[in-house]
């Protein structure tokens, strides 16, 4: 049974005055995800490639048509594509997704960003094709300005918190960032991080797009294009992945978007995200679905710490509200949604 919530489900909610939302994606791999340890969005690091693809299937069609398997983590924490699933189905709102940079194939039509995977930062230059990768934002941003009162614009990239640490580091920012483990791997992160800043040329802070180039991963610029030119109000949908966009949108003297996230990741003691969306100078709207009170266990395991948040679904839940659905009814529809898959 859902219990009444006992804090408000949106903390920071903006006035927005459209009704008709536009809900996107954007997808991409990064090489750092097959680091072991790094990244939990898939059951081996080799996996963590496929996850968008995977991801995308279910909130297009309500299934994963590449494999047979459940939408769930090994210990039964339903993945955020299944809560960003349920509000497309309680909203009736068509998703729409980009390919910024993917391993695999994509199963589902999307915008084709013409990116490719992001490579080591360790190692070289992560995204070749920044540059090229904004303008492509850019167009995409024209695009979409078409299709809502107010874009949603969410983001699947595992190990993209990590290539969010070495922006936001090189850009000057303390950030400590988030994960998708209950035990954020901070140790492995940092050694990472260090070592891809030892390398990179003094002043790359001056230059953004090569700053990106350098350490980032291949959704950070088409997010970034996209905030550029799209006409209407954009909210950027994730937690520290997101402020690296920020980070960037700032550093290139724009506007900032809002960024909207889950408590859960407000909430995570291993990361300064409230503390570094005040540095960047960022609004942020947090969403408290009151996962701990539903009587699902998976769902539960989010208030300890486990995913979090992706694929948009904090977006996905805000969304759903500020189309005027109730707490009770967005809750209503995860709950019955995930316990279908389960």
């Amino acid at each position: 049974m859902i219990l009444a919530v006992l804090m408000p489900f949106l903390n920071g909610a903006p006035r927005l005055s459209g009704k008709k939302p536009a809900f996107c994606v954007i997808l991409g791999n990064t090489l750092v995800s097959t680091i072991p340890g790094i990244s939990g969005a898939g059951p081996t690091p080799e996996k963590t490639l496929l996850t968008p693809n995977l991801d995308a299937e279910l909130v297009t069609t309500g299934r994963i048509t590449s494999l047979n398997i459940k939408p769930n983590t090994p210990t039964g924490c339903p993945t955020p594509a299944t809560i960003t699933r349920a509000m497309m189905d309680l909203t009736g709102v068509s998703p729409i997704f980009i390919n910024a940079g993917l391993h695999y194939p994509l199963n589902v039509p999307c915008l084709d960003a013409r990116g490719s995977v992001g490579s080591d930062p360790r190692t070289g230059d992560a995204v070749p094709l920044a540059r090229q990768l904004f303008s492509q934002g850019q167009e995409m941003g024209k695009i979409l300005s078409g299709k809502g009162d107010f874009l949603i614009l969410g983001e699947c990239v595992p190990g993209g918190t990590t290539t969010a640490l070495c922006v936001l580091r090189a850009l000057g920012y303390p950030a400590a960032v988030s994960s998708s483990f209950v035990k954020n791997p901070l140790d492995r992160k940092e050694a990472i991080c260090r070592e891809v800043l030892a390398n990179i040329p003094p002043d790359l802070d001056k230059d953004p797009l090569a700053l990106v180039q350098r350490v980032g991963d291949p959704m950070i610029p088409v997010a970034a294009g996209i905030a550029h030119t799209y006409t209407g109000t954009v909210l950027l949908a994730g937690g520290t992945q997101m402020l690296a966009v920020c980070g960037v949108i700032k550093a290139m003297q724009q506007p900032l978007p809002m960024v909207v996230t889950t408590v859960y990741v407000r909430d995570d003691r291993s990361a300064n995200v409230e503390d570094l969306a005040a540095m960047i100078g960022v609004p942020v709207c947090y969403v408290d679905p009151g996962f701990g009170e539903l009587g699902h266990h998976g769902l539960a395991r989010y208030c300890t710490g486990e995913v979090k948040e992706g694929t948009g679904a904090g977006g996905a839940m805000f969304m759903a509200s500020v189309m005027g659905f109730t707490p009770a009814q967005i809750k209503e529809k995860i709950f019955e949604t995930v316990r279908a898959y389960s």
